[in-house]
């Protein structure tokens, strides 16, 4: 059974209350819950947090044992020189993720500090983004 880590960045916590034009009204947890019926032969876990030391930390802790993460770093992928030296740092495969469409917004969001260093990128189809990540880890 393949271990992949969902792993979520700052402010992510509030999904389905947060700007919800942008991330839409669902929260994580709930999502979480059909992701692990949806993929019931892999072992899914899920961290989230604000802080970008706890994220790094988490890196390191699965970075060499689990068989994928799925990352959005929310804010930290355009900000994060260390995030990216992190997951240039470990042997498991990384697939950053986001909920919209980071090119459709502020400039500042066109750019991924993570990105060179993930085995691919997913962004703009919401939540679903998620599913397509984990999808592209199992194969």
């Amino acid at each position: 059974m393949k271990k992949i880590l969902i792993l979520n960045g700052p402010n992510l916590n509030l999904l389905g209350v947060r700007e919800k034009s942008i991330y839409g009204s669902q929260d994580f947890l709930s999502y979480f819950e059909e992701l692990k019926e949806l993929f019931e032969t892999a072992e899914l876990h899920y961290l989230q947090s604000n802080s970008e030391g706890g994220l790094i930390d988490k890196i390191h802790e699965v970075g060499f044992e689990f068989d994928g993460i799925v990352l959005n770093a929310g804010a930290y992928t355009h900000t994060s020189i260390a995030l990216g030296d992190a997951i240039a740092a470990v042997t498991t495969p990384v697939i950053e993720v986001h909920i919209s469409n980071v090119h459709q917004r502020e400039e500042f969001r066109h750019h991924s500090f993570l990105a060179k260093n993930c085995k691919g990128v997913i962004c703009g189809f919401g939540l679903d983004s998620y599913r397509l990540g984990i999808e592209a880890l199992l194969k």
